[in-house]
């Protein structure tokens, strides 16, 4: 519903206040005040409320991309259960099963390589989840299907790959980067090749989920 607030000049602006229906029928709190000069600024001029534009569009919108963010989540969490079950069936010799990347190491699959070195390659996730975000992973698996798994003579590939990750990110996102390691099936990780997501590009979100 619709708020309107005297302005010093003794026009009214008026506000699209947005609440939660989890609210209705309790105290109303609002969660947020949105001013409709953005929108339309002629109605500060006017001080005419009736030509105030209809939020359904705009809330329509809200949810639209709220759905995208729950719907990604869901196939993310998904996913990683697969993997997770598909690990645990061929854990007996500590390899775990073969998985995309090898297929983009052998050049099975082509990527948009990044980066490229002895140890680590880097490349351009598919589905990206900001407007920068870099796959970085060891070339040879040698046991590391995630980061939990890490033996004590891989501190040198782990470390390489962490300055790989900071290379990339601070080239591609000078303002700042985040860097992700996601580990078994409640830490969402689907693909059991060690690897290290740096994203960036965008304000990031706290908490990260």
């Amino acid at each position: 519903f619709y708020l309107f607030r005297k302005h010093h000049s003794g026009k009214f602006i008026p506000l699209l206040i947005a609440a939660s229906p989890r609210l209705l029928g309790q105290a109303f709190a609002p969660v947020a005040v949105v001013s409709s000069i953005s929108f339309k600024r002629n109605l500060f001029h006017s001080g005419h409320p009736s030509s105030f534009p209809n939020p359904t569009a705009t809330c329509l919108h809200i949810a639209n991309e709220s759905d995208k963010e729950n719907n990604n989540m869901t196939d993310e969490v998904a996913a990683a259960k697969e993997a997770a079950a598909q690990y645990k069936s061929s854990e007996n010799d500590g390899a775990g099963p073969a998985t995309a990347f090898d297929k983009i190491l052998s050049g099975e699959w082509a990527s948009k390589k990044v980066h490229e070195d002895d140890l680590a390659y880097a490349f351009r996730d598919i589905n990206p989840q900001a407007p920068v975000h870099i796959i970085v992973i060891p070339k040879h698996r040698d046991g590391l299907t995630k980061l939990s798994n890490a033996r004590e003579d891989q501190k040198g590939i782990l470390g390489h790959l962490m300055y790989v990750a900071q290379m990339v990110g601070k080239k591609e996102c000078p303002n700042g980067f985040r860097v992700v390691i996601n580990d078994g099936e409640e830490g969402a990780q689907s693909v059991y090749h060690l690897h290290l997501h740096v994203l960036g590009g965008r304000q990031m979100k706290w908490p990260p989920g």
